[in-house]
């Protein structure tokens, strides 16, 4: 086994984390043990480096404080070592301070768990109907004939989008990301992202004039100290939400499958009541972390671990490291699904939190209880094909068989 050691890593190229899981588990236990608080050079020193935080309280520190810490400036490597986002100061992820607090309230009511009884019905119903689809088929890509159906479905839904449109928003949302795909060309997926929102600008303007019950009319009716959002507040946060609700639960689902199939007595224990679905999800998100990391500008001089971070360095979060201490976990390289308590940082943490924990849970859970009330035995079916990337780790492609409960 080739080992990354924390000298000879380097977080910014996708190919690091194209390495299999037990190398990039160990990796993370050296930075945890030999350099907690690391500061990363970046093309050999020709541009600033940034500061690598891997164990569980440095990086819960860093998330809960927005004093001394921001987003604003990007909240991932790729924008951060930029210098800055377009969006910041009008999408939630990338804005603090008073108007984060403004707007993270006006999300927080779109996304109470009460408002979105309807959505996650919708959720179940999807969920158990694609996966009886996949069984009856036998075989399958589990990432393209399931997962990827489900938290796009359930974004559509949330934000009203006319079911005419929805294959379109799909195909644009897949393009947005293909950087995902090495050799995908960047021009591509901007002009997709610009499209995306181009679209929520247009739907935006129906919605202002024939509100419905949806997140995007929130957005569009609501105000904040008596003035209405933005139409840049308004699209960028439409965009926030279709991709960050997509891909924490997508990149999870398919995680969670690979484990189930690399674990068989996880699955037993799933099958047969032994562990609950509630604490099963909660594993697969903190085995999954499927966001690896965040980041932040330093706003002002701070020591973490004995090391100086000054006031403009970039520091970064990584949550694939957090979820494997060992100083909070037990046995963190096991996929244990009735493992409890499980404070894994898989939506982040203070702030911040990500405001579709819930719904994400629910999607989740809902591709759990349809695995467990339909499948016999998942078995794979051809290789996994990880994607490209140093935020997202996950799967594009998962073929698998799967036989019927009966």
């Amino acid at each position: 086994m080739t080992t990354l050691t924390v000298e000879c890593a380097d977080l910014t190229d996708p190919h690091t984390f194209l390495a299999p899981r037990a190398e990039l588990v160990e990796m993370w236990s050296r930075f945890r043990s030999e350099s907690p608080v690391h500061w990363h050079e970046v093309n050999g020193g020709a541009v600033p480096g940034f500061w690598v935080l891997s164990r569980y309280p440095d990086v819960m520190e860093v998330y809960r404080d927005n004093k001394r810490f921001t987003s604003e400036y990007g909240n991932v490597l790729a924008t951060l070592l930029k210098g800055g986002d377009s969006a910041a100061g009008k999408m939630l992820a990338v804005t603090d301070g008073q108007r984060h607090r403004e707007l993270r309230n006006l999300m927080l009511k779109a996304f109470a768990p009460r408002v979105l009884e309807p959505v996650v019905a919708g959720v179940r119903e999807r969920t158990d109907r694609l996966v009886r689809r996949a069984v009856e088929a036998g075989d399958c890509d589990f990432a393209k004939d399931v997962a990827e159906h489900i938290p796009m479905a359930t974004i559509a839904d949330l934000l009203g989008v006319p079911a005419a449109d929805r294959d379109d928003l799909l195909v644009l949302t897949k393009e947005a990301l293909s950087t995902e795909e090495e050799g995908s060309p960047a021009d591509e997926a901007l002009v997709a992202r610009n499209e995306l929102l181009f679209y929520f600008a247009e739907l935006a303007a129906v919605r202002r004039k024939d509100p419905r019950d949806d997140v995007l009319s929130v957005l569009t009716t609501s105000t904040i100290n008596g003035e209405p959002l933005t139409e840049q507040e308004i699209i960028f946060n439409c965009y926030s939400i279709i991709i960050g609700g997509d891909e924490t639960s997508r990149l999870s689902m398919i995680s969670g499958m690979r484990g189930l199939m690399e674990h068989p007595e996880q699955w037993r224990r799933l099958k047969s009541g032994e562990v609950t679905v509630e604490t099963a999800v909660e594993e697969v998100l903190r085995w999954a972390s499927p966001a690896m990391h965040f980041g932040r500008r330093v706003l002002a001089d701070t020591e973490i671990g004995g090391r100086l971070l000054r006031a403009g360095d970039v520091v970064t979060l990584w949550n694939s490291s957090a979820n494997h201490d060992e100083d909070l976990f037990a046995d963190p390289g096991s996929f244990d699904l009735g493992r409890t308590p499980n404070k894994h940082v898989s939506f982040g943490y203070g702030p911040h939190f990500c405001p579709g924990a819930y719904l994400g849970r629910a999607e989740i859970a809902a591709m759990l209880s349809a695995l467990r009330a339909h499948v016999a035995q998942a078995v794979p079916n051809g290789p996994a094909k990880p994607i490209h990337s140093n935020f997202l780790h996950g799967y594009s492609s998962l073929p698998v068989s799967l036989s019927s409960a009966g």
